[in-house]
């Protein structure tokens, strides 16, 4: 876990987000799967502030842990990585229009929730603050 630095403080905003294809549809492996995996990090060449730290995708739904900055909204940057490969999936995979016949790839939605801080964590990064305020120390905690 690491703190990290924006113009007005520091934060540690990290998320455990799932979505879904349109009806749970058992198609996420193969050639499909190694095309998300690669399109997923696409999202960080508008928003380099935004880092995928670790991602699983099963058969028919995708796993993400990613930090996003207080400055975006989650839905905002899930909705982009959801929009951005669906339209990428349905120009390479001739096949996903035979399946969803709309313009659509990914369920509407997602499952969202934030992966926390244990408390013993936050009593010393409290206990430190001050230090690392007069720029006399950095810090990395780990859990």
């Amino acid at each position: 876990m690491e703190i990290r630095l924006s113009g007005h403080g520091s934060y540690h905003h990290e998320f455990h987000i799932v979505w879904v294809p349109k009806y749970r549809k058992k198609i996420l492996k193969g050639e499909l799967k190694s095309f998300i995996e690669k399109h997923l990090y696409d999202v960080q060449d508008y928003h380099p502030d935004v880092e995928i730290e670790k991602y699983s995708i099963q058969i028919d739904h995708v796993h993400l842990i990613i930090i996003i900055p207080p400055r975006y909204s989650v839905s905002v940057i899930i909705g982009k990585i959801k929009a951005n490969t669906s339209r990428e999936i349905r120009k390479k995979f001739e096949w996903v229009k035979k399946i969803y016949w709309r313009n659509e790839f990914w369920s509407p939605g997602f499952f969202s929730s934030t992966v926390g801080i244990d408390e013993k964590v936050i009593k010393r990064y409290v206990e430190f603050q001050e230090k690392v305020d007069k720029g006399q120390l950095s810090f990395k905690f780990k859990s």
